[in-house]
């Protein structure tokens, strides 16, 4: 090399390392004009260009360079890194073996190695190569974390969270470890950890695509679906290019029936370049244009899908399903049910969330083909696995039931300290989920003085603030004095009035809040409360068909859910005979016997005056996060009533618990 190109071989390097990789690819392709066997500079400009993402040119530097030194170890190894690049995995593998015999202490062939090891599906040699770079390197944060990588591919979970965790000993920011963390707690059913591992991989990494995606995801697999969907936007006005966030805001908008607008994400970004990513955008995609009745487009886009892995094949049978139910071709929907049944059988890799949602899908197939074992089958499954997630325990429950009951009785109700405001807006609609909550809330909403809020937590918040929920946590909240009480009323009110500052009636409709409504009346005086009533047999029957997003454990076994509904009922009973504030009890089928008469009284009891709008509720472009949006966006209906008597003999767990606490079952 002459003194010029040693010169210019120098200054690139220089600005390679600096990250200033246009530069120094121009100072390289400039020297090898004159240079042009010179493999150093070769293996630069591939370097460069594999940074520049430009990976077949990089290839092509670095093969050229391996052509005129293929013993350097240097360029064995980078040779090795373009040859993954483009997927030819197992030459690359050559390369990193070749290279490991000569850089004797570089842990960098090995750790490659690995990788490409895995990618061929060797998770065994991928470990070995790991555990061989680790060996090389121990204070080496991105050794112990690949073989996390690798031992959570052998689905051994807890070794790989400590190697992770070793990780983040040598460097506590290793960001890739933090979010790898949160992975294993989540594939071992631990929401609240894996939750908490994500943020700290944001907080230090916060442009960290993989970590916001699942922090987004998790969130709404938690019940925090608004705060998810607002994570995710904000890191997409920051990044729009990242794929990962992109995909799971689209699927938390076609979960939520939106697909025009799941599609306009997909379709006003590029699709990523790698792999299983572009195979993840592309099934989206499908599943958008699917519920757009854009079937032939649905068909090509599944068509770019190339090399699907095991563990995505699922999502491709649903389509297939939803393909032929497009075409009304029941047969061949049959079919792929049942291909898609195999492979929730035979797949052990599965994300717990596909495979959730894969029987929660199957269920309300089979629920259309009259086959009422295979349907139940489907919804059982699915709640076992959820179950794992969110452990339910009757003991801990009662315990709260019985000191709600002891602490909020009448004396305390109506003869002890309670705010002093005598705000008339708020007005909670509450009953076990699917009993009509959002329905109430829908037609109230419609009123041009009345503003629905959907399911805020904020109730339960302050609960939480002033005791808890634990027995000696009610005993607090019911200890309040009025100085406590005026103050979290203060806190409460004003971020209701924010949400509709002209509105004489906010409708608070979240269901879980009829545990709170002794805090409720001590703190709200003029609150009103709307309580939604329906057949047991059927509001368990619909819990039990749909996949919560929010924290409901008691939902995933049938005679959980059952005794649930009891207590459910022996607090209201309690709350009408001891709450000061009025109650006003609403069935389901009220609504589809005499609509109007109903009306009227619900918009009497919480002092507004009659309005035409209300009748047209299913007209309203509000958007609605429950399950029941699409029964919402329609004139009452009575489908959903007596549909219990289709499952009457799988049912029977949840109507003997019924039966056992007392429940009042129409005839």
């Amino acid at each position: 090399m002459s003194t010029d190109s040693v010169g210019s071989y120098a200054i690139g390097v220089e600005r390679y390392q600096a990250g200033a990789y246009a530069e120094a690819e121009s100072i390289f392709t400039e020297l090898l004009t004159y240079d042009g066997d010179n493999p150093a500079a070769l293996r630069m400009l591939g370097l460069v260009r594999l940074r520049l993402g430009q990976t077949e040119a990089a290839l092509t530097a670095l093969e050229a360079a391996h052509k005129r030194a293929p013993n350097d170890a240097n360029i064995q190894l980078h040779y090795g890194l373009g040859l993954h690049a483009v997927g030819r995995y197992k030459d690359a593998a050559a390369q990193f073996r070749a290279s490991a015999q000569i850089l004797t202490a570089d842990p960098a062939p090995y750790l490659n190695l690995s990788s490409a090891l895995f990618e061929l599906g060797d998770i065994a040699g991928a470990l070995d190569a790991a555990k061989r770079a680790r060996r090389r390197a121990p204070q080496l944060a991105q050794a112990s974390y690949t073989v996390g990588i690798a031992l959570m591919a052998a689905d051994r979970l807890n070794e790989a969270r400590q190697a992770f965790e070793e990780a983040l000993r040598i460097d506590p920011n290793h960001a890739d470890s933090w979010l790898n963390v949160g992975v294993s707690w989540y594939r071992q059913n631990n929401i609240g950890n894996a939750i908490a591992a994500m943020r700290r991989t944001l907080a230090v990494a916060p442009d960290h695509a993989g970590a916001a995606a699942n922090l987004g995801a998790f969130l709404r697999l938690n019940g925090a679906t608004e705060q998810g969907e607002a994570l995710l936007d904000e890191f997409l006005k920051r990044n729009p290019n990242a794929a990962q966030v992109r995909i799971n805001q689209a699927v938390a908008l076609l979960s939520e029936g939106r697909p025009a607008d799941a599609l306009a994400l997909l379709e006003t970004a590029l699709p990523p370049k790698e792999p299983e990513a572009a195979n993840h955008w592309q099934l989206q995609r499908a599943a958008a244009l699917l519920q757009l009745g854009r079937a032939n487009e649905a068909r090509i886009a599944l068509a770019q899908c190339t090399a699907l892995p095991a563990h995505m094949a699922p999502l491709m049978h649903w389509r297939e399903v939803l393909f032929a139910r497009a075409r009304r071709d029941d047969s061949a929907a049959r079919e792929h049910a049942g291909t898609l049944e195999d492979a929730l059988e035979r797949e052990g890799r599965l994300l717990p969330e596909h495979r959730i949602m894969a029987h929660f899908d199957l269920a309300r197939f089979w629920a259309t083909q009259n086959e009422p074992d295979r349907t139940f089958r489907h919804w059982t499954t699915g709640h076992r696995l959820l179950a794992r997630f969110q452990p339910f325990s009757r003991e801990r429950d009662l315990a709260m039931f019985d000191a709600i009951v002891r602490h909020f009785d009448r004396a305390r109700l109506h003869d002890g300290p309670r705010a002093h405001n005598r705000d008339p807006a708020p007005v909670f609609v509450v009953g076990m989920p699917r009993s009509g909550t959002t329905l109430v809330e829908q037609i109230i909403a419609a009123h041009p003085q009345a503003h629905g809020a959907g399911e805020r937590i904020a109730l339960s918040e302050v609960f939480e603030k002033l005791g808890g929920e634990t027995p000696g946590g009610v005993a607090r909240v019911a200890a309040c004095d009025a100085a406590a009480l005026d103050e979290a009323a203060e806190h409460y009110l004003a971020a209701l009035h924010e949400l509709a500052p002209d509105k004489a009636r906010v409708v608070d409709k979240m269901p879980g809040n009829y545990v709170y409504l002794g805090l409720a009346a001590l703190m709200l005086p003029k609150a009103r409360i709307i309580h939604c009533v329906r057949d047991p047999r059927d509001v368990g029957l619909s819990i039990f068909t749909f996949r919560f997003y929010g924290y409901h454990p008691y939902a995933h076994d049938l005679g959980d859910l059952g005794w649930y509904i009891g207590q459910h009922d022996r607090l209201m009973a309690h709350w009408r005979e001891n709450l000061p504030n009025p109650i006003l009890s609403v069935a389901l089928t009220d609504w589809i016997d005499d609509f109007d008469t109903t009306l009227r009284r619900v918009l009497d009891f919480i002092a507004l005056p009659y309005d035409p709008a209300c009748e047209r509720f299913y007209e309203s472009n509000s958007r609605v996060m429950t399950v029941s949006r699409l029964q919402v966006k329609q004139p009452i209906n009575a489908r959903g009533i007596g549909r219990w008597r289709r499952y009457e003999e799988q049912l029977k767990p949840l109507i003997e618990a019924l039966e056992a606490g007392g429940a009042v079952l129409p005839p």
